[in-house]
């Protein structure tokens, strides 16, 4: 009796410290996350095909998966808004626990002083983006070989490591800087830019549509991201280090049991290479 007392003692002394989190998204990451999760349990989902998923969509249900399993039991309050960069000084300061979107390692290692760093999530040679256009754009869906970056614009920003260094090798006519990612979006829909570079959608015909946004794959082409993606977590928050030996645990689990590389393959982001032109590893 006095053994299941304690227990009991016990449960409840931890429920009384569980906390809840408050964890800053991207409006446009959210409302696809709010569509495909659909009030799930997140623990429970293990199909990842469906309605509004993407990239960004299943890194955050991998990182609540992964915590979960690692043993940190405190809960989410999720704040929609444009917080691409401003995430970033939040996790220096303390003022945010984790990102639930990945990080590219270039830019994490900038930031190494601030930020715990998971084990790779995607593994570099495993991001193929597509290279997007507003629908009807025939000068760059016409885009078969490097030397034909010449007569095309993209948009990207110079805070992103990885993927303004893979747009700047690359013969561009311009390469426009733009900070926010859905203006990049609505650049390339409008004409303004030709294309910019996105993970492949799970739509029948790899499409991306929000709001009065269209833009399409150039079909059949593809270019590589030359680095691997993490999880970061603040040094500096007061569960920093909790949270950190919890999700490398998750994640670990999560590898070995299949998952992450299922959970993206299902969501169309891990894509077969045989049939795409990786057109930054050609050679002309």
């Amino acid at each position: 009796m006095r053994a299941v007392l304690f227990s009991l003692l016990l449960f409840n002394h931890g429920l009384a410290f569980a906390q809840v989190i408050d964890i800053y998204i991207r409006d446009d990451v959210y409302k696809d996350y709010q569509t495909f999760v659909n009030g799930r349990d997140i623990a429970t989902i293990s199909n990842f095909k469906g309605n509004a998923i993407r990239r960004d969509v299943v890194d955050m249900i991998i990182a609540q998966k992964a915590l979960k399993l690692g043993g940190f039991h405190h809960s989410f309050n999720y704040i929609p808004g444009k917080v691409n960069f401003r995430n970033t000084r939040m996790l220096e300061t303390g003022k945010l626990l984790i990102s639930f979107d990945t990080y590219w390692l270039s830019d994490a290692h900038a930031k190494a002083k601030y930020l715990h760093i998971s084990k790779p999530v995607i593994r570099q040679g495993e991001y193929i983006a597509g290279v997007y256009t507003k629908a009807g754009r025939e000068k760059a869906l016409g885009l078969t070989q490097m030397s034909d970056f010449k007569r095309l614009s993209a948009v990207s920003t110079p805070k992103w490591r990885t993927d303004w260094k893979t747009l700047s090798d690359l013969p561009l006519k311009e390469l426009v800087i733009e900070h926010e990612w859905i203006s990049m979006a609505r650049m390339v829909n409008t004409g303004w830019v030709d294309f910019m570079l996105m993970p492949f959608n799970s739509t029948t015909d790899q499409s991306f549509k929000l709001d009065k946004i269209n833009l399409v794959p150039v079909p059949n082409v593809a270019v590589e991201l030359k680095d691997s993606r993490h999880f970061v977590i603040s040094r500096n928050h007061p569960l920093g280090s909790q949270a950190y030996l919890a999700l490398e645990k998750g994640l670990n689990m999560l590898r070995n049991q299949g998952e992450i590389k299922k959970a993206y393959t299902q969501a169309g982001f891990f894509v077969d290479k045989q049939n795409l032109n990786i057109i930054n590893t050609q050679r002309e």
